[in-house]
């Protein structure tokens, strides 16, 4: 969804959320994904892991964040919630801490200005 809201923030159009926007979501920025799994294969350990960000963030609250970075200020549209959608979620990273030391580096906030930078210089 954070692509879709940057493309069409860019564009000048308000971003599509569905249901109340009052769902949370735990983001995690690319880069902390890229060195869980390093640390992850340099370590011992072995099973599944939650990798994320650790935290939660409303998509109204989202919305309100990369309109302010993007400097395009459009309220949502708000669209009937689609079946099966998860309301909340959160996840526990505490397993990939203890077991190969995983911690996100990249906070929301950097994470999303990189990214609408990325978009901006891509051209989308």
């Amino acid at each position: 969804m954070i692509p879709k809201f940057i493309t069409r923030l860019l564009d000048e159009k308000p971003p599509i959320i569905y249901g109340d926007g009052e769902q949370t979501r735990d983001f995690i920025f690319v880069a902390d994904v890229v060195r869980a799994n390093i640390q992850a294969m340099e370590s011992n350990a072995s099973g599944a892991f939650n990798i994320a960000g650790g935290s939660r963030i409303s998509l109204n609250e989202l919305a309100g964040s990369l309109s302010e970075i993007t400097g395009v200020h459009c309220r949502p549209v708000y669209e009937p919630p689609r079946p099966g959608d998860v309301r909340d979620s959160l996840a526990d990273i505490s397993w990939a801490g203890e077991a190969f030391g995983f911690s996100p580096r990249c906070t929301l906030d950097e994470g999303l200005h990189e990214t609408v930078a990325w978009f901006r210089d891509a051209g989308r």
